[in-house]
């Protein structure tokens, strides 16, 4: 028998990565369990709005179920450019923007971009799962940089420059964060920015929770001075427009060479977009940021509802997000085992919630939750939550 290739055997590394708390959750479900809440995954519990869906329709109906564009169609990437510009601080030109599946095969093709096997590309943690994975799938070697909750895990460029090798080439970055909601300040951005230019390194820019900032304000690295040409912006519509099953995202590239390269990756590929879907995602951003905003207001309802709850709790220590969709909370006073807690209150209280593993070392000892669930089932979920910390003992 050949075997397989170790670089797609090594993508990912086998650890549970806190997922196991989310499938046990499904499996005591599925045995009839009741009452569990599920606060594990960033999937919202509400459908896409009616106004995209129906746009889906009418494509099918009007028989658009060929092969889409590759690059995307001209009058969604104008629509992505027109909503860009502002929000990124730059002007955008629609021929350097790439449609993708989703923002993770955008993150996967800005990857393969910047790295050859071998190099190594600087992670900041607390970071999205697949972040470390994505590196590893386009042959590049992970570093990742602590940050401190206690400096509201904003990164220290001091950290990162320590970090650099004639090996580095690319840092990535994620503001407004996931899980800490936490959204890097000017001088923090500043500091990555400077470097970037330093080293001569990439960096990709992941804002997909750019439209739920509530307490500070969104500034793309991009808009920087000399970093658009050296930045990959990574967006889509799965949260900000509840289209996480669409697969809507686009990587915004430097220049017109940069967009070639993933248009070639995606000929070898994901082959393009179905048009039916492009053309939704063009209904939707042509509503403006209505819809938007409405989903935004409905977290920031969430994410008060839910750190008040929680706020009764004695012991726990609530990182209240500046942006985003979920609150981390720090049990290492009383619990440094976050994934040994979660499964506990998992079998004890119906809640599934996310280990803070899952994300980096930076979040060890944390548990995530997602607001993800009804406003009455969310703050019931955290009342349990408060309620078994303050009664848990780990021994």
């Amino acid at each position: 028998m050949p075997t397989l290739s170790p670089r797609i055997q090594n993508i990912v590394t086998g650890a549970d990565d806190g997922w196991g708390v989310q499938e046990k959750a499904r499996e005591m479900i599925l045995a009839g369990r009741d009452g569990i809440i599920m606060l594990t995954m960033g999937d919202h519990d509400f459908p896409t709005d009616k106004a995209i869906r129906d746009a889906c329709a009418d494509a099918l109906a009007a028989g658009r179920t060929t092969y889409g564009s590759i690059h995307g169609i001209v009058p969604l990437r104008d629509q992505i450019a027109k909503r860009a510009s502002p929000v990124h601080g730059i002007e955008v030109d629609p021929d350097h923007i790439v449609v993708s599946m989703g923002g993770q095969a955008a993150l996967f093709a800005a990857s393969m971009a910047c790295i050859d096997p071998g190099d190594e590309a600087i992670v900041i943690e607390p970071y999205y799962a697949t972040y470390e994975q994505t590196i590893r799938a386009a042959g590049g070697i992970p570093i990742t940089i602590r940050t401190s909750a206690d400096r509201g895990f904003q990164p220290n460029p001091e950290d990162l420059r320590a970090a650099i090798t004639p090996r580095t080439r690319m840092i990535l970055c994620n503001t407004p964060n996931n899980p800490s909601g936490a959204v890097y300040t000017r001088e923090t951005l500043q500091g990555i920015a400077t470097l970037c230019i330093e080293h001569d390194l990439w960096l990709i820019s992941d804002e997909v929770y750019h439209s739920q900032v509530y307490e500070a304000e969104h500034i793309s690295p991009a808009s920087l001075p000399g970093m658009r040409e050296r930045t990959f912006i990574v967006d889509s519509m799965s949260k900000s427009h509840a289209m996480t099953g669409w697969r809507s995202g686009w990587i915004i590239c430097p220049d017109a060479q940069a967009a070639n390269v993933i248009i070639d990756l995606f000929l070898t590929s994901a082959y393009g977009l179905a048009p039916f879907i492009q053309l939704a995602m063009r209904a939707a951003l042509a509503g403006g940021k209505g819809p938007e905003h409405e989903i935004a207001q409905k977290y920031r309802f969430r994410r008060d509802r839910a750190v008040e709850s929680l706020a009764r709790s004695k012991r726990l220590k609530i990182h209240p997000p500046e942006a985003a969709m979920y609150v981390l909370m720090d049990l290492r006073a009383f619990a440094p085992d976050a994934e040994r807690f979660a499964y506990a209150l998992l079998e004890e209280t119906g809640v599934a919630v996310m280990p803070g593993d899952s994300f980096g070392a930076s979040a060890a000892g944390h548990i995530r939750i997602s607001l993800t669930a009804p406003e009455e089932k969310l703050v019931e979920a955290c009342t349990r939550l408060a309620t078994f910390a303050d009664t848990w003992s780990d021994t």
